[in-house]
């Protein structure tokens, strides 16, 4: 099963994600569409299965400077974040994006 990513484009969406994880992991993917290294972390992304709240960096440049002030990570892309409670309990980036860590990400402390 693929994922289904949700385009996040404005920081109500965002506020609305950080409220949402308080009832179940969120995972946030910070993607650049001009980056291949951003292409390579999408396609791993998509065998996660569950939702992925989508922000493309270039389009939603605010979205993605509010992830960072609200969340104390650095921004990064290809970024992945698993939030709970309103907070990160788990990034990575760049090479480090994979199904496999974000599945383990997520069922971590379920």
């Amino acid at each position: 099963m693929e994922s289904r990513f949700i385009p996040v484009e404005d920081t109500k969406e965002l506020e609305q994600l950080l409220e949402r994880s308080h009832e179940a992991p969120v995972l946030l993917f910070k993607h650049s569409s001009t980056c291949p290294i951003s292409a390579a972390a999408y396609r791993q992304i998509k065998e996660v299965a569950t939702d992925v709240a989508l922000v493309v960096v270039q389009k939603a440049r605010k979205v993605s400077q509010e992830v960072e002030k609200r969340t104390g990570v650095p921004h990064e892309s290809p970024q992945a974040l698993v939030l709970r409670n309103g907070s990160v309990v788990w990034s990575a980036s760049h090479w480090n994006v994979t199904a496999d860590a974000v599945n383990g990400a997520l069922r971590s402390n379920e």
